[in-house]
């Protein structure tokens, strides 16, 4: 019998990681993202760099340090101490969502320096989860007399007050206020591990498409479709994709799978005409 010794490729290496919601490896999961950029990463290395780190913060604490004493251990640690924080100065650097290259420089967005902050704040044994808060990705961690929500880009801690007036843009483009206005509570639900990836592979291809980049565009494309078989729109954006790099036959693919499930669409015509114009180039 001949085994076969093959190392996964990178994309089936996610797969293996997402394929279900029970103990969701959070941040292998977000640390494999980089190996479309970084392909000799190694994975394990990126979580044994944070397992040091967690092991240099249980050494400052005391045995019988309490959640609010842990929280401001870990704060001063991550944010003063390290000096991790927000890219203030290239937010749309895709390194930014790497968390092998966040490590190293310290810099990111609010959702790579979040999944690096729960995972150490769950290793000092907190309740902390990450929250998709409209625009701004935030942590919370439940104490024992209430609740902290905290900006991962600057390490504040932000009162309802707070939270309130940054959800006012967003809710008045949504038409959420008056009699249609929801609690803040919803919008502070933690968000489970499959959303925090889509949310970080989204953020990428925001990038991607921006800079017309489209072989990486398809490379995070073909991750999301992994994480959300069932997510039609990136079916589509992954074949409108394919057409920009002159891929006709994949392009089709994708676009008519779109076509076939996601049939209350508003661009169905627009996406139809587009199916037929590649079939003429195929052809």
């Amino acid at each position: 019998m001949q085994l076969n010794l093959t190392a996964p490729t990178p994309l089936e290496y996610f797969a293996s990681l997402v394929q279900s919601d029970d103990e969701f490896p959070l941040l292998e999961a977000a640390a494999s993202i980089a190996q479309d950029e970084y392909p000799d990463l190694d994975v394990q290395q990126v979580l044994g760099d944070v397992d040091q780190l967690l092991a240099r913060l249980k050494r400052r604490l005391p045995a019988d340090a309490g959640a609010l004493q842990r929280l401001r251990m870990l704060n001063q640690f991550f944010f003063r101490d390290l000096s991790f924080g927000g890219n203030v100065n290239d937010y749309c650097d895709p390194d930014n969502s790497y968390l092998n290259v966040v490590l190293r420089t310290r810099r990111g967005i609010q959702i790579s320096l979040a999944v690096l902050w729960v995972e150490l704040a769950q290793g000092l044994g907190l309740h902390a989860r990450g929250v998709c808060f409209p625009g701004h990705f935030m942590v919370k961690v439940n104490l024992p007399k209430g609740q902290v929500v905290i900006d991962p880009f600057t390490g504040q801690s932000l009162s309802r007050e707070e939270l309130s007036e940054r959800l006012e843009p967003y809710k008045r483009r949504s038409g959420l206020v008056d009699e249609f206005e929801v609690p803040l509570g919803l919008y502070l639900q933690a968000a489970p591990g499959r959303d925090i990836i889509a949310r970080m592979l989204r953020n990428l291809k925001e990038i991607h498409h921006a800079q017309e980049d489209w072989q990486r565009a398809i490379a995070v494309q073909d991750r999301l479709v992994i994480l959300l078989p069932e997510a039609w729109a990136e079916y589509r954006d992954r074949g409108l994709a394919h057409a920009e790099q002159g891929h006709a036959a994949l392009a089709v693919h994708d676009l008519e799978t779109y076509l076939v499930h996601a049939q209350d669409a508003l661009d169905i015509d627009v996406i139809a005409d587009r199916v037929a114009s590649l079939r003429r180039e195929k052809n």
